[in-house]
This record gives structure tokens, sequence and C-alpha cells, in this order.
């Protein structure tokens, strides 16, 4: 274990530079003290690491200094082969690069790890974008991705759903989620989220930006996502569920909804069961979700949403009755059908 842990060590002083002991604590799942000793020990074993104190100090590597580490466990080796998305890394203009990076990655391995890491791509895929959906093909995505990479700010003229904007973002990073790109992007001090796909024209700047230090992606993004779900389900409703309106509501759900409903754990004599479940900021909107479990719900509270559930119904109900009154034998009625001659 000890061994395995110097190794991650030093594998992380050499991809990231500096570190902090209490960062290789959290990356080995070890104690700061843990650290120190392991550090004393590899100095002690002629590696040239050095400490920088202050508040932004550090551990490092003398400059110069390459360790070579090719060793790779099985495991290690079929999680790189795991790593390589054809569609995302297509989508970004990497295919290509991608392809012959795992062709010399299996070039290097032991002949032993070999089969295994190819089964890896033969036997696992990954399809981004949810069912009966397609993955967007935004234009622009690529020249962001570029401008990403370089530090480059860039001048975008983006349709929200107000209105058209014209914007000059610094791009921090780029999210693939449910088959749509998105951009982190900062400007006027703030860090914004915009689909890539609603991006009408993108112009690349030879102006460079300052990376900000604080900035964690995937901590971004998911502050993000739990802000945009609680805003976009503000309020509740009581709602009254059948033993299979129970069901419906967890298939049916959102995620964000389906982990925040209280159900009542005791019933009434038929089954049904009181729930509390978060609903959207407009009655309209919440009506509109209520509405796929059914007959097989009753709102009870509050009252303006089951006043519209009671609207919609009622004017459902009317339609039907209309189309029925019209075609009384409707359910008779079959396709003509061309004879053989026609």
């Amino acid at each position: 274990m000890r061994a395995s842990r110097l190794l991650s060590i030093l594998t992380t002083l050499q991809a990231r530079g500096q570190v902090t002991a209490p960062e290789l604590a959290d990356t080995c799942e070890v104690s700061v003290r843990t650290i120190y000793r392991d550090i004393d020990a590899l100095a002690a074993a002629g590696i040239p690491i050095y400490a920088e104190r202050g508040a932004e100090g550090g551990y490092r590597l003398l400059d110069g200094y390459r360790v070579r580490l090719n060793g790779l466990s099985q495991p290690e080796a079929e999680a790189l082969f795991m790593t390589g998305l054809p569609g995302p890394a297509a989508a970004l203009g990497l295919d290509a690069a991608m392809m012959a990076a795992q062709t010399k990655l299996m070039a290097a391995l032991p002949a032993n790890l070999r089969p295994n890491a190819g089964r890896m791509q033969e036997r696992f895929h990954l399809d981004a974008p949810g069912w009966f959906g397609e993955a967007e093909q935004p234009k622009h995505l690529r020249a962001i991705a570029s401008a990403l990479l370089r530090e480059c700010l860039i001048e975008i003229r983006y349709q929200s759903w107000r209105a058209e904007k014209r914007r000059r973002v610094a791009p921090l990073g780029l999210v693939l989620k449910g088959g749509s790109w998105y951009l982190a992007g900062h400007i006027d001090g703030s860090v914004r989220t915009y689909r890539v796909a609603r991006v009408l024209d993108c112009n690349v700047l030879d102006e460079r930006f300052v990376w900000p230090t604080n900035f964690d992606l995937a901590a971004y993004w998911q502050a993000a996502t739990l802000r945009l779900e609680a805003e976009m389900h503000p309020d509740s409703a009581t709602v009254r569920l059948s033993p299979f309106g129970v069901k419906l509501l967890d298939a049916l759900s959102q995620p964000y909804v389906r982990t925040r409903t209280r159900i009542e754990e005791t019933a009434d004599a038929a089954g049904w069961r009181i729930a509390v479940v978060p609903i959207g900021k407009t009655v309209w909107h919440a009506a509109a979700e209520l509405l796929r479990l059914g007959a097989e719900a009753e709102v009870l509270a509050p009252a303006e949403l089951r006043d519209k559930m009671a609207e919609l119904t009622q004017a459902m109900a009317a339609r039907y009755q209309t189309v029925r009154s019209a075609h009384p034998d409707r359910k008779n009625v079959r396709k003509s059908r061309p004879t053989k001659h026609s």
C-alpha cells in the first residue's frame, strides 16, 4: 500500500507541479501526517522534492526532473481505454488524436494486458443523449473548444429564450449533458451557462484572459444544476395518489422531483396515499406535470392548482365528447383500402 502511495505522490507532483500536503492527503486518502512521512522517505531515497512555504506554498519536484513510471496495472490499463468516447471526441475534433493515442497506448502495454484493454472498447459504449432524443451538433463547438484550450476570449451572438444577445465571454469549460453541450463562461465578474447550440455566431479573439485560479468546473456544474432545478420547482403540491399513481410518479418524475417527494407511509382503505411533490413555478407548468398521472392522482392543494386541474380536465372531456358526438360510429369506421386494380 505504501509503495503504491509513494508512486501516486510522484505522479501527482509530476502532473500538477506544486501540490499542498492536504491536497496529497485527499488524493491518497490518508492523513497529512502520513504525507509528511512519505515526503521524507522520498527525499531520503534521492528524489529531488522541495517545499515552498507560505499561503501559496506546497511541494514540488526540482524543475526539469522527470521520473519514468510506465508500469500500469490491469485495472489501470482497462480504465484508460474507458476514456475513449468516440462521439464527444469527434464533436470536439479530437477523434483522430484519440485513436492515435489509444494505438500508441496499446503498443506500449505488455502483451498480457492488451486483450482486456481491447475488450473494454468492444463491450462498453456511451450513448450520451436521453431516450428518443438526438445528440446536438453545434456549429461553433470546435471553435469554442479551441478558444477554451488556448485561453482566448470569444465574442458570441446568442439566442436566449428571451432575446438575441451579444456577449464577450471567457470560456472556462464545456459540459456534455443529455446529448447537449453547455459552455461555462466568465462574464461581468460571474460565471454563466450557455447552451452551445444556441450560439449563432462565434468569433475567437487573439486576446487572452487570465484563468481564475479558484474555478472548479465539476463543482460549478453541480451547483448550477442544483440551482436551476430548485428554481424550476420552487413550490410544492399536496397530491393524493393511487397505488399505481405512486409507481407512475416514480417512473415519470425528474430525479430532482423524485428524490424530494415525500409520501406518507399510511394509506386509506383503497390504498391511496398522500404525497407532497415539488412543482413548477407556474400553475400551468405544475398542472402539465401532474396531468401525466391521469386519473391516478388528485391534487388537494394549493387551491389554485386544483382549480387549474379541474379546468383542464373538464376542457379535455368536453373536447373528446364533441368528437364522439360528431362521429358516433367512429370506432367502427375502417380506413378504406385500395383494390388490387385501383
